[in-house]
């Protein structure tokens, strides 16, 4: 079978520090005949020149040296091949500090074999090792008990290993397909059946990597994308945006019908667009590439790109509140309610730990106890309200997962973003948390709990995906009023003049050739909200959400238009303006910008701008026009 013909099968190979990983992937690839013609030759005579014994991870270690002094070579991805087909090696460090590398790094795998040490035995990074395998849905593994020459080649040793091993995978559902004892260092059991072993009938390691199955294609599962970028080109005339991003899983052609989420925006593929290359058709998983569509619409990085027509039966969840199981790394302990970074495909955005279900020991699979004490969440004071969440380790730290443990926790975002479930779409619900620059902790997404806004979400993609727009675009309006479309919401206390300033700056506005419209919170009110009653009232919250979902709604029409439109609302608070943000989806964030009128914020709104000076609607307007220029929301 030619090259072009097999399958490539991504393998991860993790083991505890010094168990011998590198040289299982040296002694790989010089068995194989997959290093560059005299590699080992060369290493060897570099061995031989410096009286120093030669192993085979030195083999490695030489390949990573070339490739970082950009050197390229058919290793370059460290691969081997056999007549079955070529394996791609992620190399994932065992030292517990790189744990975390390992939970981006076997993100692909569809296979692992997991090294252990037979002279040292089991040891907890081994066990840690099992749970991230289990938990990122890597289920063909191969268990290598590693440096059998160390014991003597000693059965009743590697059968102790493999009994209480076994044991523990199978708490995690892991049915390895094989234990090899083996020698990397001497080649015992690795590419030929060891002499030193013919107590052991199984297969060699070569053997049991050309009996794993073939994964199943990606390309065969609903497609997925996560934008990157989005690249706009002028020279030549050339007023092409590239959507780039790199398939997870499916394939995409022209002519499909796409949606982002989670905006719910739809387009239609126009052209698939590489890089130095001939044009397709079409684009597979796996591959970075891009594509135009037929309507110029806005979007960002960190949006999830997927066929129309497939989500009638998968379809992304938006939330910004989901169950997930997480395995923490960081040095200090995941505290409930601390702001952190989240990373799921190309989208980040801040999280916080909401409520902690369970946590375990990721070694021992016990669940940790707490002496009795429950973990809660709100203040320690006598008195205060508790509400228990789960349980931590000892000692003792309330509200906290520790290093190295495993929780089933519920986490919140600050903005909504789009996944999937780990049991559905596995590569789609895999994140990482991030914590003052340092990935920290990661896990996979178990469950879509959604919040206080998820219904009203729903109606929104429905909207979006329905919406017709006629033949002028957002961009050809902008051109032509040399305006953005934005919605500017006046906001303060009673005493505040909202709507002299917001008529003041409409006049100017329109005085300049702007289209501006003031839209007065009471003309919604007593028209499209005639049937709402006290929505003031705090026994009418409801009433005041639904006020607000509608008032929105206008807006988004207004908008469509190129208008600048000018609300005025008082005290406004963020449950308002989050409400305001769900339904419009605008097309960045500036396009919503909140001014509170008065010296002092008496709500918890986060108001963009303070105009203190609110008596002279003059001085008010000129700082507003002043604060839209340097935004870009108005040029010349």
């Amino acid at each position: 079978m030619n090259n072009s013909e097999q399958n490539d099968l991504n393998i991860v190979i993790v083991g505890h520090v010094d168990h011998g990983k590198s040289t299982v992937i040296g002694r790989l690839l010089a068995d194989t005949d997959s290093l560059p013609l005299g590699k080992l030759e060369q290493i060897k005579e570099m061995c031989r020149r410096n009286s120093k014994p030669f192993e085979y991870a030195f083999l490695l270690d030489a390949l990573k040296d070339e490739r970082s002094q950009g050197i390229t070579i058919d290793t370059a991805r460290s691969f081997f091949k056999t007549e079955k087909r070529r394996y791609i090696i992620i190399d994932a460090p065992g030292h517990i500090e790189f744990l975390k590398n390992m939970i981006t790094g076997a993100s692909r795998a569809e296979a692992a074999l997991l090294v252990i040490d037979a002279n040292e035995g089991i040891q907890e990074n081994s066990r840690r090792h099992g749970y991230m395998l289990s938990m990122l849905g890597i289920s063909q593994i191969a268990v290598l008990v590693n440096k059998m020459d160390l014991i003597n080649y000693n059965k009743k040793i590697y059968n102790n290993i493999v009994n209480e091993y076994s044991q523990f995978l199978r708490k995690i559902n892991i049915n390895p397909m094989a234990f090899i004892p083996v020698s990397a260092m001497r080649g015992d059991n690795i590419a030929s059946k060891s002499k030193n072993m013919t107590w052991f009938d199984g297969m060699t390691v070569l053997e049991t990597l050309d009996n794993f199955n073939d994964a199943k294609q990606p390309d065969d599962l609903p497609f997925r994308m996560s934008v990157q970028d989005v690249y706009k080109f002028t020279a030549a005339n050339d007023d092409r945006r590239i959507i780039a991003g790199t398939v997870d899983s499916g394939i995409l052609r022209v002519n499909d019908e796409i949606i982002f989420y989670p905006s719910g925006k739809k387009t239609t593929v126009k052209s698939i667009e590489e890089f130095n290359a001939a044009p397709k058709n079409y684009i597979s998983s796996g591959y970075a590439s891009g594509f135009t569509v037929t309507e110029q619409i806005y979007i960002k990085r960190g949006e999830l790109c997927v066929k129309s027509v497939e989500t009638e039966k998968i379809k992304p969840f938006v939330s910004t509140t989901f169950k997930a199981s997480l395995f923490w790394l960081g040095k200090e302990p995941m505290d409930l309610n601390k702001i952190y970074s989240l990373k799921i495909g190309s989208s980040k955005v801040d999280v916080k730990l909401k409520k902690i279900i369970k946590v375990i020991n990721a070694s021992s699979l016990d669940e940790i106890q707490t002496n009795g004490r429950n973990l809660f969440v709100g203040r320690d004071a006598p008195g205060a309200p508790q509400i228990p969440v789960g349980v931590a380790d000892t000692p003792f730290q309330k509200g906290a997962i520790n290093r190295h443990e495993v929780a089933e926790c519920i986490l919140e975002t600050e903005r909504p973003i789009a996944f999937d479930t780990a049991d559905i779409m596995p590569l789609t619900s895999r994140f990482v948390i991030v914590d003052r620059y340092e990935i920290s902790g990661g896990g996979i997404i178990t469950e879509n709990i959604g919040d206080e806004y998820s219904e009203i979400r729903e109606k929104v993609l429905l909207r979006n995906f329905k919406w017709e727009r006629g033949n002028i675009t957002p961009a050809m309006r902008a051109e032509r009023f040399c305006q953005k479309a934005c919605m500017l919401i006046i906001t303060g206390n009673q005493d505040a003049d909202k709507k002299i300033i917001a008529k003041t700056l409409e006049q100017d506005l329109f005085n300049e050739g702007r289209i501006a419209y003031y839209l007065g919170i009471g003309n919604v009110l007593y028209g499209v909200d005639s049937d709402i009653k006290n929505i003031y009232s705090n026994a009418q919250r409801e009433n005041r959400e639904e006020h607000i979902r509608r008032l929105s709604e206008v807006a988004n029409i207004l908008l469509e238009t190129g208008a600048i439109l000018i609300v005025t609302a008082t005290m406004l608070t963020q449950d308002d303006m989050d409400l305001i943000k769900t339904v419009l989806t605008r097309e960045s964030e500036g396009d919503i910008i909140t001014y509170w009128i008065g010296k002092n914020i008496d709500t918890d709104i986060k108001a963009d701008i303070i105009i203190s000076d609110f008596e002279d609607s003059d001085r008010a307007s000129l700082m507003i026009k002043k604060d839209l220029q340097d935004r870009n929301i108005i040029y010349n």
